[in-house]
């Protein structure tokens, strides 16, 4: 297969602790995933988590004003939803 800039495999090189090492080869094994796998995965996770969890969203101003402007619009509420919260509540 040839690799694209999309598809090219990098290799992380990375320096850990004994000890680290072996929680995160147990971990892998535990969960019945490579070790290359387990560390991939977590990482990856992690880092949508951090970027998912941004407090700051930095945006050229007219980019900013776009976005203000969406969020400030009422709110489209589908017709089915509508529906939905029309009917008597069950629990009730």
């Amino acid at each position: 297969m040839a690799s694209t800039p999309e598809t090219r495999a990098l290799r992380w090189n990375l320096r850990v602790e004994d000890s680290e090492d072996a929680l995160v080869r147990a971990a892998s094994a535990a969960s019945e995933i490579s070790y290359s796998s387990f560390i991939r995965s977590a990482a990856v996770s992690e880092a949508q988590r951090v970027l998912a969890d941004r407090r700051q969203f930095p945006l050229p101003p007219a980019r900013w004003d776009e976005f203000t402007q969406l969020l400030e619009r009422p709110p489209k509420i589908p017709e089915g939803l509508r529906r939905l919260y029309a009917k008597p509540n069950i629990f009730e």
